[in-house]
């Protein structure tokens, strides 16, 4: 799905998110990440998702915010849709919604508000403000303190802004309730910790689009499962799980924060210059676990290698 195609639809497949790659000052480093972005688009993947939670959304200035949005807009060139993280407090969440659409980004994902845990009449109120506040594709990002019932959902469907749920709760029940009811009206998407663990139950259900934080580093393994999950190549799906997606899941679960920090280790093992430094309170990957996932990584790409 190229840009100019995305109005109006949420992007299926494998979304990229990029890093937020730092200097060793802890400053913005501009060129590293635009070789992340780069080379998620150069494997494939359908859409770029900039500034979000593997981006380090709580932790970027709004001017690196702004340059973050540039990068991936000029990278991509219309390519792939561009969508941006918004959220946090309403204020905030506005103005960035605004400056994405200023600054020519095809959506937004909203994540959640900061801190308060709302009933269901604040959470509409907080997620219709800003699906209203553009014309810009809105997708709702269910997980922590931003948790709908199908009667909200089904009232900020009232804005045809608004094109994707993204589930990062893993309330099968719901998720069932969910698709059955709205059908195709909305764009699902897989946004659990390492979702290549949990695809296969979300498939089923109509989810056609999934976050994956490994396509930072392995893009050819992300791609080989999920072909081989569609096409019900099972023998597949289960060396992958059992010599690459469940070891490095494992790792992933060692330590708060390695959602993001994870990334950037693989990222640094295959060689792309992004380096590993987080921005607290997140925390660098131990060097333990680091070498384990070097392991992982040598067998993923002896076993499944890049085909050229």
């Amino acid at each position: 799905m190229t840009a100019s195609e995305s109005k109006l639809k949420a992007p299926t497949g494998i979304l990229g998110f990029p890093v937020t790659p730092m200097e060793q000052d802890g400053s913005l480093n501009e060129k590293a990440l635009e070789a992340n972005i780069r080379f998620l688009l150069d494997n494939g993947l359908s859409a770029i998702f900039i500034g979000c939670g593997s981006g380090e959304f709580h932790a970027v200035s709004p001017s690196e915010y702004r340059t973050m949005v540039e990068i991936a807009l000029s990278a991509a060139k219309g390519s792939v849709p561009v969508y941006t993280g918004v959220g946090g407090n309403l204020s905030h969440a506005l103005e960035l919604a605004k400056l994405s659409e200023e600054l020519g980004a095809d959506g937004y994902l909203i994540l959640p508000p900061y801190l308060i845990e709302p009933e269901q009449e604040g959470l509409y109120q907080y997620l219709n403000a800003i699906i209203r506040s553009t014309s810009l594709n809105a997708i709702v990002y269910q997980r922590d303190n931003c948790v709908l019932t199908l009667p909200t959902l089904q009232r900020l469907l009232e804005s045809p802004q608004l094109v994707g749920f993204k589930d990062g709760l893993g309330n099968m029940e719901m998720n069932i309730e969910f698709t059955q009811t709205i059908g195709d009206r909305l764009g699902w998407l897989n946004g659990m910790p390492m979702a290549e663990v949990t695809m296969p139950a979300y498939v089923n259900l109509g989810f056609r689009s999934y976050s994956s934080a490994i396509s930072n580093y392995i893009p050819h393994i992300s791609k080989l499962f999920y072909d081989a999950l569609l096409q019900q190549n099972q023998a597949l799906v289960n060396e992958l799980y059992l010599q690459v997606i469940l070891p490095i899941s494992r790792i992933r679960r060692q330590r708060k924060g390695y959602a993001v920090s994870l990334i950037k280790a693989g990222m640094e093992i295959i060689g792309l210059p992004v380096g590993t430094a987080v921005r607290p309170p997140l925390i660098p990957v131990e060097k333990e676990h680091y070498r384990q996932l070097e392991q992982i990584l040598k067998t993923a790409f002896d076993r499944f290698p890049v085909s050229r």
